[in-house]
């Protein structure tokens, strides 16, 4: 089983531009969530595998460099105990199949991994996050935010800790219900 996460607002802190997250464009505006290193240390220890997909449009609009992209995910290597992390660098507008919502990433992983993606679940914070998850059959375990939208979630939770306890109890049954409360 895995957990996959977004990167932006469950692993480094976002900031609001608008109604959408603002991403970090450099090591030094990269804020890393210190209130995520517990939860994921433990479903690491659950035995979950952990993979971060990600959308990085910055990058084919010119506005993230690669490199700085690379400095910032050293230091989330280096901070949490994820196994992989997987970047569509594409704008909406290049309709490539990697960007989420869209499956792309998911194969990937679920290939290089081999990971039964119907027994996996999705920590994010914005409704591509959501819409990602339903689109691959995992269950989509979302943090408040601002960015969730209207569409469907299959769980909201206030924080990591709680998505932890939940994914931690609902990935050691047969069948994880989809309404509880921590």
């Amino acid at each position: 089983m895995a957990v996959f996460m977004e990167r932006d607002g469950v692993l480094n802190r976002v900031e609001s531009r608008g109604r959408q997250p603002a991403t970090p464009l450099t090591l030094e505006e990269f804020r890393v969530n210190e209130e995520a290193i517990g939860p994921l240390r433990q479903l690491k220890a659950a035995g979950f595998l952990l993979v971060v997909a990600t959308n990085q449009p910055e990058l084919s609009r010119g506005h993230l460099n690669r490199r700085e992209l690379d400095r910032m995910h050293s230091l989330l290597k280096a901070t949490f105990p994820v196994d992989d992390i997987l970047v569509c660098p594409h704008d909406e507008m290049d309709e490539c199949p990697c960007r989420k919502p869209r499956r792309g990433l998911f194969t990937e992983a679920s290939f290089k991994w081999h990971i039964d993606l119907e027994h996996s679940f999705l920590i994010g914070v914005h409704w591509r996050d959501s819409q990602a998850a339903a689109n691959v059959g995992c269950v989509s375990v979302m943090l408040e935010s601002a960015w969730l939208g209207t569409g469907h979630h299959d769980l909201v939770l206030p924080n990591m800790a709680a998505a932890a306890r939940w994914i931690g109890v609902a990935g050691s049954m047969a069948h994880p219900p989809l309404v509880t409360t921590f």
